[in-house]
């Protein structure tokens, strides 16, 4: 059953608790919406520029892989990591080309195993970790708080994505 109570979850400081029960509530309803997806429609391409549902699921694993990377290690991708995420990250031609031809329980094993050591690496941290500030190589500054609200916001973004996807492809 899907929380509709956003509440520190226990285990966790208040804020970073809240920020957990957030990032649970968008994965749950995630979940929800690709539940029983065949191979066939997490592949489909509507367009030959488009990404399919299953390139949107390995995106949203791999934006909170990056971030797990640069928040709680301080540090980017090595090249092996970019190896096996890179076009999770980037999309475009290079996903359409890797990401396809797996089942539903791939993109729900690799959506679960990244989020087994967020939870992990969140417990370890305290409400000033969320805060501490940092500077991005162009200059521009941001805090861990910012990196954990983009990791919801880009699910959330997806799933849109997927959504309207699922319709097309209903309709079709």
């Amino acid at each position: 059953m899907i929380d509709y109570v956003i509440k520190a979850s226990k285990g966790y400081p208040d804020k970073i608790g809240e920020l957990v029960s957030m990032l649970e509530h968008a994965r749950a309803v995630t979940l929800w919406e690709i539940g029983g997806l065949t191979q066939q429609q997490l592949d489909h391409l509507k367009t030959r520029h488009s990404n399919s549902i299953g390139a949107l699921l390995l995106h949203i694993a791999a934006i909170e892989k990056v971030h797990q990377v640069i928040s709680f290690e301080k540090r980017d991708f090595t090249e092996e990591e970019m190896a096996y995420w890179g076009s999770a990250v980037d999309l475009g031609d290079e996903g359409r080309r890797d990401i396809k031809d797996r089942p539903l329980e791939f993109y729900l094993e690799e959506l679960a195993e990244v989020r087994k050591e967020t939870l992990k690496q969140l417990k370890m941290k305290d409400e000033a970790w969320l805060f501490e500030e940092n500077t991005w190589p162009n200059g521009v500054s941001y805090n861990n708080y910012y990196l954990w609200f983009h990791v919801l916001e880009d699910e959330i973004s997806h799933r849109g994505q997927i959504r309207m996807l699922k319709r097309e492809m209903k309709h079709r």
